[in-house]
């Protein structure tokens, strides 16, 4: 099923995909899919190891919200809204998200999402393949802002009626308080940001976490720095637990720091009703690495090559999966621009009140010729 937009006369009407395999999508493809699936598309062009799935495209989006008939409800309650008003965000958020999830989808994307999971099922060897569900706005993962966590990501939802509901969640979050405030405050039009939701196969992690191509705290390019706690990523990027944090040089992949925390708990599936939940992590696991040096050297040489196909430094999310074998388990989730100290302007050199051993000085530092 497709979504066909009219064309100026003269042209040729432009079919757009109401579904899209990560496959088939490339860096190009944000408006589209949105920064996240555009990206999961990318990396797999890469090379690099990336769980199968498939995205409702925008164009999906507005398939659902056209049939949902709720744009003109949603404009007003969206209109004059100031991003410091707590109390009215809350309320118009909790409002637009009770309507998007209450709406049935139609027949036909219904049957497009599930036959789309089946098949994913199917080329992943297990029925009802246990997926992450994540939203992925058209202005997110973008390298001048930082939108990345504005919406929803669901784990290990298995079935077919829990994917639609999740969709539909992941649909609604981008009506989120924190989305509309974010989005106000950077002035980006509320009716211009589309979402795109992807479906992905679930990494069963044994741990996982997030990695920098630079120092996230000194802007050093140098090294690569690695968090990581047992099983699923989220109580990393949460901050929930203080993570295992490794730096390795980039060129040579020596491991220079680790620091191993006490990790209380962490994410994992709970084996009798097949859902994430939070665990205390054994008392006998909180104190020791929750990674192997091979791991960790690993880890850095795929940080490695993003980071050259991108030209850019990455901040990539990653699990290793614990029912595929050493050498084939370490899977990429997400990789994005690392926006922080990419976007800092260079401190000038010397100031108009530096004195002349300041200019000297800074001269040496930067090589410059005296004479």
């Amino acid at each position: 099923m497709t979504t066909v937009l009219a064309a100026k006369p003269g042209e040729a009407a432009t079919k757009i995909p109401l579904l899209s395999w990560f496959e088939e999508c490339t860096k190009d493809s944000i408006s589209l899919v949105g920064g996240k699936c555009a990206s999961l598309g990318e990396l797999i062009s890469s090379g690099a190891r990336v769980p199968p799935g498939f995205a409702l495209t925008t164009a999906g989006f507005a398939e659902f919200m056209r049939a949902a008939g709720i744009q003109s409800e949603i404009a007003g309650l969206l209109q004059g809204l100031d991003h410091d008003n707590l109390d009215r965000l809350e309320k118009s958020s909790a409002a637009i998200r009770d309507m998007i999830e209450s709406r049935p989808m139609s027949i036909e994307l219904e049957d497009l999402i599930g036959e789309a999971y089946r098949k994913l099922s199917v080329r992943c060897c297990q029925a009802s393949v246990p997926v992450a569900i994540r939203s992925s706005a058209t202005a997110e993962d973008l390298p001048g802002a930082s939108f990345a966590g504005q919406q929803d990501t669901y784990l290990w939802i298995r079935g077919f009626d829990d994917v639609i509901h999740h969709v539909r969640r992941c649909i609604s979050s981008l009506y989120t308080a924190r989305a509309i405030a974010y989005r106000s405050k950077m002035g980006f039009p509320h009716d211009q940001v589309a979402i795109s939701v992807g479906v992905q196969k679930m990494a069963n992690a044994y741990a996982a976490g997030v990695m920098f191509t630079l120092h996230p705290a000194t802007g050093d390019r140098s090294v690569i720095v690695i968090d990581a706690n047992f099983g699923f990523g989220e109580s990393v990027v949460s901050g929930e637990v203080t993570p295992d944090h490794f730096v390795v040089n980039k060129v040579t992949l020596d491991i220079l720091e680790r620091t191993i925390s006490t990790k209380l708990m962490c994410y994992t599936v709970d084996p009798r009703v097949q859902k994430s939940v939070a665990t205390e992590v054994p008392f006998e696991r909180q104190s020791i690495q929750c990674l192997i040096d091979d791991e960790i050297t690993e880890l850095a040489w795929m940080a490695k090559k993003i980071e050259k196909h991108y030209g850019r430094p990455m901040d990539i999310e990653w699990a290793v999966d614990k029912a595929l074998p050493a050498g084939g388990n370490i899977y990429i989730l997400q990789a994005r621009p690392e926006t922080i100290w990419s976007n800092r302007q260079p401190a000038a050199t010397v100031t108009a009140t530096a004195s002349a051993m300041d200019y000297i000085v800074s001269s040496l530092l930067a090589g410059k010729r005296l004479m």
